[in-house]
């Protein structure tokens, strides 16, 4: 990770590499999402099993896996993944961050987003590309704190909790 690994002032308080024994907790924070929001278009929730497949399969393409940690505890995460399969798509990626629902302006998701574009500066990737289902004014604020412009706006794209709902998308080169 560039820089020191503690991100934020407060030594209690650190933004770290993902580890294996984080997926129990990350599936916690994302699964009130799955089960209470719209934020995310999966329906069902999500196992630390499968939290673990994900985070190697971002490991593996050589990209991270964020987590946010506060006294022990796992806070919120940010990750990059590729944006497509096919090989011209190498250099773009799509990020997600998510924290913990009862933690929200706390500072973490800019905290979490903040590490996360160094660490995609330091490698070589020229586009970072965010989805956010609409509306959610928050998201888009935390989107566009860090210079990231609405490309995209796809009309009901997705079917959740009985309603069809938009998807925007936002972009920056890191």
């Amino acid at each position: 990770m560039s820089g020191s690994e503690n991100s934020r002032k407060d030594a209690s308080k650190i933004v770290r590499r993902v580890r294996s024994d984080d997926a129990n907790a990350i599936s916690e924070i994302y699964n009130y999402y799955v089960m209470e929001t719209t934020v995310t278009f999966e329906e069902k929730a999500i196992t630390p099993g499968d939290i673990q497949s994900r985070i190697n399969d971002v490991e593996s393409s050589g990209l991270p896996w964020l987590v946010g940690e506060e006294e022990g505890r796992i806070i919120g995460y940010a990750y990059a993944k590729r944006w497509k399969e096919r090989s011209a798509y190498r250099h773009s990626v799509e990020i997600s961050v998510y924290i913990d629902h009862q933690q929200h302006n706390s500072g973490w998701g800019t905290a979490l987003y903040r590490v996360l574009f160094d660490e995609l500066r330091n490698r070589d990737i020229h586009l970072a590309i965010g989805g956010i289902t609409l509306p959610n004014e928050a998201s888009i604020a935390l989107h566009e704190k860090f210079g990231m412009v609405k490309v995209a706006h796809f009309r009901e794209i997705g079917y959740k909790f009985g309603e069809w709902r938009d998807v925007g998308y936002w972009q920056k080169k890191p």
